[in-house]
């Protein structure tokens, strides 16, 4: 055992000592407690969207997409073969990312980002990527931010109502229908599917945060007793609050420093938005240790930082003219010691997310045909932007390894501008 690997594992960070059968199994658990309303870190929450009703061809939906770090807006029609036009898309930075607002400042940000759209359409599909109790008119109130948004007196607001007040406002009425991103990409899963038989379908979403949707029977979700048990509808997991998993002495300190201490524990496991903040702890208490050279250690402690970005091309061989680890303060030695400490970070991070996939894919139930597959609709930049640890391919050979032997067929799509398109989709299902 190298040194290296020597000092991640008394700190806790052991990807071969992972059991993914075990935590298969508890998140199982922690799954069929969230839908009976019992104690869980899976808030498993009710989308109120099915995905066997028509959607409307031919006809624009204003879509707002809330995501981890931007918000987008767009007018989008979908077609009869389930493709989509997109028109006027717009992006500004996220509401609540560049420091705390008031609610009051938040909502009109929303709506004055959407007034050049606003006229296209009575609907807005709102992806919204942060947990929120869905309501059945398709509000949603939120519980908790996550991804470092500042905007504490919105928790416990109604979203769509608020949206809804401030276009008022400016007169104009509008319908809103509110769904997470995760719901939103299962539902553009199943639109580009359309012409493919699949048994069920899950959406995935690994970006700046991430979580998990798939379809469940309303007979299994128990903590409400106000739906039609012979229908199904899409479950928004919320799979980064998954709680029941060790961390790292690294996972504990970097979480010490986020806003939201204690929640989304899963999430700041695997997303883009901590990787490179669990790898900077990792240097930090290896320079400590005398694991990298005196000038190497004085260049890291020296930094208030350190991207995702700088640390996956580094530790994934393809570092920018920018890249901090090519400072003349880090020897050869120094280099390499950096990717065998932190090319672990990725690596647990795929297995992980591979643990996750398979949790929903074996929930739906189905996949057992395989003519039949499972639809799985990933989206998010870190899933397929991520060099290191050839992340990708360690998620499917990991995920192949879990669900093989239980004879589950499976397949991973890629459906470009899911969130935008699933809102579209969802604007133009959803009960009046």
């Amino acid at each position: 055992m190298t040194r290296e690997m020597d000092f991640l594992v008394r700190n806790g960070l052991d990807v071969e000592a992972i059991d993914r059968e075990k935590l298969l199994a508890v998140f199982a658990q922690e799954m069929g407690a969230g839908l009976a309303g019992q104690p869980s870190s899976l808030r498993m929450i009710p989308s109120f969207i099915a995905i066997d009703r028509p959607v409307k061809t031919g006809t624009p939906v204003v879509v707002l997409d809330a995501g981890g770090t931007n918000l987008r807006a767009a007018v989008v029609t979908i077609g009869a073969d389930g493709g989509a036009a997109i028109g006027a898309f717009a992006k500004q930075h996220m509401p609540g990312t560049q420091g705390e607002l008031s609610a009051e400042a938040f909502f009109d940000a929303f709506a004055e980002f959407l007034m050049p759209v606003v006229c296209e359409s009575d609907t807005i599909g709102f992806c919204f990527s942060y947990a929120a109790e869905v309501l059945p008119d398709c509000d949603a109130r939120l519980l908790a931010w996550s991804k470092q948004v500042q905007v504490p007196e919105v928790v416990g607001q109604l979203i769509g109502t608020g949206l809804k007040k401030h276009l008022a406002a400016r007169g104009f009425e509008r319908r809103v229908v509110i769904l997470n991103d995760t719901v939103a990409t299962l539902l553009a899963g199943k639109s580009a599917g359309v012409a493919k038989d699949y048994s069920a379908y899950v959406g995935f979403i690994l970006g700046t945060g991430t979580n998990t949707a798939y379809v469940e029977q309303n007979a299994r979700i128990t903590k409400r007793a106000d739906l039609n048990p012979g229908e199904s509808m899409v479950i928004n997991v919320e799979s980064g609050g998954f709680r029941t998993i060790a961390q790292s002495r690294f996972d504990q300190q970097m979480d010490a420093q986020t806003s939201d201490c204690g929640y989304y524990t899963f999430e700041k496991m695997i997303s883009g938005a901590y990787l490179g903040s669990i790898g900077f702890v990792v240097l930090k208490e290896a320079a400590k240790e005398g694991l990298l050279s005196a000038a190497a250690a004085a260049a890291v402690a020296a930094w208030d930082s350190l991207s995702n970005k700088h640390l996956d091309d580094f530790c994934g061989n393809a570092p920018a003219a920018d890249n901090p680890f090519l400072d003349a303060a880090f020897t050869a030695e120094d280099r390499e010691a950096v990717k065998r400490l932190c090319t672990p970070v990725y690596e647990r991070a795929a297995v992980l997310t591979a643990v996750n996939l398979a949790s929903a894919i074996i929930k739906t139930g189905e996949g057992k045909d395989p003519s039949r597959p499972v639809c799985v609709n990933v989206d998010g930049s870190t899933y397929y932007r991520t060099l290191t640890a050839d992340f990708q391919n360690r998620v499917k050979r990991e995920l192949a390894a879990l669900l093989e032997p239980r004879g589950l067929a499976y397949e991973l799509i890629k459906v470009d501008d899911s969130p935008v398109i699933g809102a579209a989709v969802a604007g133009l299902t959803a009960r009046e």
